[in-house]
């Protein structure tokens, strides 16, 4: 097993302070086990949402969950929207005498929920699979080959982790989807996916797929809302400057587990990932979702004009702005793109990660830094 302790530190401290906790991330990113350091599966404190048993003891939840004292683990709250409004009545109990951590793979349903029910009250932990920081940098080619779902990633060899991905994309495609209440056919959707992972690191043209399969672009943005909720998808929002340039507003479409995508593009193995088209995309957001991971900034978005100029990924940190760069060569260099962005956004620092070792300034403000120092956080990408 693989110990998660920034991620686990980040839990207690909300706990800590929180009368409600919402830990949300996919299924099968390891919610549950986390969740089990604090209350054990056997513990009275613990309800899974899947299980019938515990079902049975929530059958009239006020009396069930009223007497707990300490930390409560309901696991998939989502399956039972009506605990909301309980949770708001034992939340506001003076003393408080018991602490709720709730696990949800969808965030849609949560927010939902908790907008009407305990506005004010729930603090939110996203995790998502292992992140770099967590598995070890010597195994960074082996993270962005097969992903960071534990169970992919820790498969004994490339093959089984190609067989459990592909089972979770069949399962979550015939079973997960459905439960959430979406009405959408496995075959269409599992289309939908498929094509959108050739469109990863794009800007988003709804019209563009819509006419490739065959359906409106209401129907294609709905598709991509509904991934984007689930965890599969990010949607990397656009920064608009104050400039007299005309700048992109669509956001950018990313799969936020490379394992998942290199598994709908037929990539098994690290041959097939360098010699693939999409190599660069791949690269590009793998590096992206790491540095979100390490960082934790405010806000993220991208920047791009019409003319050309444009930056990967923009950082807002403690009232700065700080800008990253994806590029899969082997020395990265200095480019007029890259003085353009500090110009016109007034970045502190501009890091170009790669796939290297060596680090060494490309100017005053732009620096090449190596992929593996993503995981030092803030600190290591702009010291």
């Amino acid at each position: 097993m693989i110990e998660r302790k920034s991620l686990f530190e980040q839990l207690q401290q909300t706990l800590a302070r929180s009368r409600v906790v919402g830990l949300l991330g996919p299924r099968q990113c390891g919610k549950t086990t986390l969740a089990r350091r604090i209350v054990v599966r056997d513990s009275i404190n613990y309800f899974d949402l899947e299980d019938p048993r515990h079902l049975a003891r929530l059958e009239h939840p006020i009396h069930a969950l009223e007497p707990l004292q300490g930390i409560v683990v309901i696991d998939e709250i989502q399956r039972q929207p009506e605990l909301f409004p309980v949770l708001r009545v034992l939340a506001d109990r003076v003393p408080l005498t018991a602490r709720f951590l709730v696990l949800g793979s969808s965030s849609l349903a949560l927010l939902r929920q908790t907008s009407e029910s305990l506005a004010g009250r729930l603090a939110r932990v996203t995790m998502g699979g292992l992140s770099l920081g967590e598995v070890g940098t010597a195994q960074q080619p082996q993270h962005w080959l097969r992903g960071g779902f534990p169970l992919a990633f820790l498969a004994l060899d490339d093959e089984q982790s190609s067989a459990w991905r592909r089972d979770f994309i069949q399962t979550f495609l015939e079973r997960d989807v459905p439960q959430f209440g979406f009405s959408i056919p496995a075959t269409t959707l599992g289309r939908f996916w498929s094509m959108l992972a050739h469109y990863h690191g794009q800007i988003w043209n709804a019209s563009e797929l819509a006419q490739s399969l065959g359906i409106s672009a209401s129907s294609v943005n709905r598709y991509l809302d509904l991934l984007t909720d689930l965890f599969m998808i990010r949607q990397l929002q656009p920064w608009h400057a104050n400039l007299k340039k005309r700048q992109v507003k669509a956001p950018k479409i990313y799969f936020r587990d490379t394992g998942l995508l290199h598994q709908l593009l037929g990539i098994s193995s690290h041959a097939d990932l360098f010699s693939h088209p999409k190599s660069g995309a791949s690269w590009e957001g793998y590096v992206i979702e790491e540095v979100l991971k390490s960082v934790q900034p405010d806000e993220a978005y991208f920047w791009a004009t019409h003319q050309g100029a444009e930056i990967d990924l923009l950082l807002l940190k403690q009232g700065r702005m700080y800008g990253v760069e994806c590029k899969k060569v082997d020395a990265p260099r200095r480019t007029p793109a890259m003085q353009i962005v500090l110009k016109d956004l007034q970045l502190e620092r501009l890091a170009v990660i790669y796939p290297g070792h060596l680090r060494y300034p490309l100017d005053a403000r732009i620096e090449a830094v190596p992929m593996g120092v993503i995981t030092e956080g803030m600190a290591g990408l702009f010291p």
